[in-house]
């Protein structure tokens, strides 16, 4: 027993040890008053990501590194569909953390907060990924949205954690803190493919353009003898066609099983909201559906998602 608390404890103090340098605390001021959180260095010249909740409605304020040296910092652009915004700060101020890849995690696997809320340099809790795959909703002038595969972790999440970094035990940085839903219930947004190719955009351009579709739906069973034929068990129904929506245009109704786009299988409503954000807005988009008993295929034309 105390040699396996040896190895638990060698795992976490050496996650700390790397992370707590690159992890520092974000001080906030604005017409609804302070605030604080976290965020996580991930470039050599001073970029930052933290929660975009942290430093919704302002333009800059200051950060406070884990040496507790302070500078300004500029938002470069933030993202609240993703919960995502890039600062920038003084090069050399804090060393970067190492952005891991979240679609490799597994339930059960140990994972380590490191925050910085308030300027309690360091803090650092520990515990499991509980689930994968949790949404979170987000409300936009279209309608309901969701923020994808977010991690659940029993890992306690501190007051003003949010924007610290969630990392597995070689201290690669899986997850931005976002959330705490409750008492033994953290959330953290994925690093992976997609979030890098949003902060890409953040970068870039300051914003995040995704295109919109225009339909709800829920994840169903297919008829065995589709399924058999796919390879698959599931696709989308089409629980909400939004009156207006490209995809009440191309005639895509309520009641539909989208099974694809063009090769692309759908199995959930994030399936095609990733879909979205790496497809350019005015383009046809190619929707697969089960209807009636039969395969249609929709041509749409996205519009814009305006948050």
């Amino acid at each position: 027993m105390d040699e396996a608390m040896d190895a638990y404890s060698s795992v976490v103090t050496t996650v700390a040890a790397a992370l707590q340098p690159c992890v520092l605390s974000v001080l906030v001021r604005s017409r609804r008053g302070t605030g604080a959180g976290s965020a996580v260095a991930f470039t050599e010249d001073g970029f930052l990501v933290t929660s975009a909740h942290v430093v919704e409605g302002v333009s800059g304020g200051g950060v406070i590194s884990a040496e507790g040296e302070e500078a300004p910092f500029d938002v470069v652009g933030a993202d609240r569909l993703s919960d995502l915004a890039v600062l920038r700060t003084r090069a050399g101020l804090t060393p970067p953390a190492t952005l891991g890849d979240a679609d490799r995690l597994r339930v059960g696997q140990l994972v380590v907060a490191v925050g910085n809320p308030l300027g309690l340099a360091g803090s650092v809790t520990a515990g499991v990924v509980s689930a994968l795959g949790r949404s979170l909703p987000v409300r936009t002038t279209r309608g309901a949205h969701s923020i994808d595969d977010v991690i659940q972790t029993d890992a306690a999440l501190n007051p003003g954690n949010s924007g610290g970094a969630l990392a597995d035990a070689a201290a690669s940085v899986v997850g931005i803190s976002t959330a705490v839903a409750g008492i033994g219930l953290g959330l953290a947004v994925p690093v992976n493919a997609t979030t890098r190719r949003i902060l890409s955009e953040l970068i870039a351009t300051g914003g995040v353009r995704r295109a919109w579709l225009g339909i709800g739906g829920v994840t169903v069973a297919l008829p065995p003898p589709l399924a058999e034929r796919l390879g698959r068990r599931t696709g989308l129904l089409a629980s909400e066609v939004v009156p207006g929506s490209p995809a009440a245009y191309a005639g895509l109704y309520i009641g539909d099983i989208v099974i694809a786009s063009g090769d692309v299988p759908v199995r959930t409503p994030q399936d095609l909201q990733r879909l979205m954000l790496g497809t350019a807005v005015g383009s046809r988009f190619p929707v697969t559906v089960f209807r009636r008993g039969a395969l249609v295929d929709v041509v749409v034309t996205l519009a814009e998602l305006v948050v």
